[in-house]
This record gives C-alpha cells, sequence and structure tokens, in this order.
C-alpha cells in the first residue's frame, strides 16, 4: 500500500499544518474537500501558513473520491458534516485519519464508512488562526502526530492496520512533518484527552496564557482535579495514563503568554469544543459511575461564556 493521494477536511490551524507539510511531496495529489462557498473562497483566498502563500488545489467531495487518505481536521461541531463528506470521498481502499480533540471520531467516523479504515491518531502542536493565516512553530520533540495499530478495528483483504500505519509513515518521511508510532495509541489517545481537558479549559475561564499554571497555585489546582478525573474514567476502560506520558505535558518550547484553541475560541466569539471535552468527561462519568464535579462545573461556566458572546447577557 502506497499513498499518493490525500484529501484534507477542514482546512482550519490543523489542516494548515497537514497542507504545509504535505503540498510539496503530494502536489497535485493533495486536496482540500470542500464545497460551496467555503469551497469559493479557498480557492480565492488560499491560505497564508507561516508566511507563505499557499494556492489550494479545492476539490468537492464527489471529485475527491477514490482518495487514498482522508485527514480529518475540522472543529468538533463540524463532525457530523464532515462524516457526510468522508463517506462521499472513501472507497474501500481508503485510509482514514482522524486528527480532532476527544476520544470519539473515529468511531463516529468509523461507524459510517467501517472501523478497518480507520488508524487512531492524535496531534499535539500549538498554533493560531486568523482569518486565512495561521502561525505554528513546527513541532519537534515530543510535539506532532501520533498515530498507530489498534488491533480491535478489525482488517480487510485490502486494509490491514499495520500495513496501514508503515503506508502513513512512508508519506510522512521526507515531509518537515513531526510524527510518532506508537505502541500504545488508546493509552495516547486518553492521554491527549487529559491534556486538553486540563490545559485548555481552566485558561479559557480565567482569561490567561499557559503562564497561569506556573504562576498561580489556583489555576494549577483547577488543571490538577481535571485532569484526575479523566485518568479515573480512562482506567474504567482499562487504560492507566502515566502522569509524566509525552502526551500529557506540554512542550517545553511553549510560552507563557500561549492561548490554547477554547480560550482562542472565545476570544474570538465562537463556540468552543467544550462538549468534546469537559462534556464529554461528564457523560462518560454519568454512564461510568464516576464522580466528575470539577468537569460539570467548568463545563457549565464555558457554556456561559459562550451565552455571554452571544449577546444572551451583557451587564
Amino acid at each position: 500500500m502506497d499513498i499518493r493521494t490525500a484529501a484534507i477536511v477542514g482546512a482550519g490551524a490543523i489542516g494548515s499544518y497537514m497542507i504545509w507539510g504535505l503540498a510539496d511531496k503530494l502536489g497535485d495529489g493533495l486536496v482540500i474537500a470542500a464545497d460551496g462557498a467555503r469551497k469559493e473562497r479557498l480557492e480565492r483566498e488560499g491560505l497564508i501558513i507561516n508566511d507563505r502563500k499557499f494556492e489550494l488545489n479545492v476539490r468537492t467531495p464527489a471529485q475527491a473520491k477514490g482518495a487514498d487518505l482522508v485527514i480529518v481536521c475540522v472543529k468538533y461541531g463540524s463532525l457530523d458534516s464532515a462524516v457526510d463528506t468522508v463517506a462521499q470521498i472513501a472507497d474501500e481502499h481508503t485510509v482514514v485519519l482522524s486528527l480532532l480533540n476527544g476520544i470519539d471520531s473515529e468511531e463516529r467516523i468509523g461507524g459510517r464508512i467501517g472501523m478497518e479504515h480507520m488508524i487512531y491518531s492524535v496531534i499535539k502542536i500549538a498554533s493560531h488562526h486568523s482569518a486565512n493565516a495561521v502561525e505554528f512553530n513546527p513541532p519537534a520533540g515530543r510535539m506532532g502526530i501520533y498515530f498507530g495499530e489498534n488491533e480491535a478495528n478489525g482488517s480487510t483483504a485490502l486494509l490491514d492496520q499495520k500495513e496501514m500505519t508503515q503506508a502513513l509513515a512512508r508519506l510522512f518521511d521526507g515531509t518537515p512533518l513531526c510524527y510518532h508510532i506508537s505502541d500504545c495509541i488508546m493509552q495516547d489517545l486518553w492521554a491527549k484527552f487529559a491534556l486538553n481537558v486540563s490545559e485548555n479549559l481552566p485558561q479559557a475561564i480565567i482569561g490567561c496564557g499557559m503562564g497561569g499554571y506556573f504562576d498561580s497555585v489556583y489555576v494549577d489546582l483547577v488543571r490538577t482535579r481535571l485532569r484526575e478525573e479523566v485518568f479515573a474514567l480512562a482506567r474504567k476502560n482499562n487504560i492507566e495514563i502515566p502522569p509524566e506520558s509525552a502526551m500529557t505535558k506540554v512542550g517545553s518550547s511553549i510560552k507563557k503568554d500561549i492561548r490554547f484553541s477554547t480560550l482562542q475560541d472565545l476570544d474570538a466569539r465562537r463556540h468552543t469544543e467544550v462538549d468534546m471535552l469537559a462534556g464529554e468527561a461528564v457523560r462518560l462519568g454519568k454512564e461510568y459511575g464516576i464522580p466528575t464535579p470539577c468537569n460539570e462545573i467548568v463545563y457549565n461556566l464555558i457554556k456561559a461564556l459562550e451565552e455571554k458572546n452571544d449577546g444572551k447577557f451583557n451587564y
């Protein structure tokens, strides 16, 4: 199996990182799947990624049909429509890599097209997205993309987890993308979930950069309590997350003024992805019979901030 064509669904911060990394290697074999007004805008404006202007090869999902690889990079609120897009693109040999935060996007996509197409993955990158411009420090060390085999996905005559993983590695070799083949991808998935819940959400409520966790014992305490609740949920799934795992620590190169995606959304008066973070933790806590009081409070506070941004109250 070799990957010669790829379709990216979602051209935000994560999608831009993948475009930046794969454009030179795949050339016209790399397409952005979009239609309607969004297709027209991307074709007209392109993207500015780390000060480089990228002219995009934008195709409708029908035109992208049969891509060897589909990379899903949308926000969680757009996942349902992205699943429809992936279903239009994928054929029997297509590999799908979902780089969304959270722990359920693979199941939601695979439930539509078949889990044998899915390679579990997570991505750890700090970026800022404004209009059609994206900036990020190219990941290194423990940052970047993690992916690996999940035997529970099953296989078919055309799709084998090991072969799919090796094909992705060959694709990423020789590109500026930073990647890691994981021996324990489900552990990494849950560790990244813990990282997102604990690092994204407290700073979004306080309205502070990453330095708040180091300079305030109170902000750090909220971070710790959120992480402990997610660790308890992971143990219910027989997954033990090492406290110092690569996916539970923020890279040392991150500056104190960095504002992660949830706070960026609130700053831009957009709705956040809190439903797939604290919201999912609360849902699982109720399902498993595990208390998640800190996640529940944080969830409601961020929902209130969304309502405030929407103008529901401003007094």
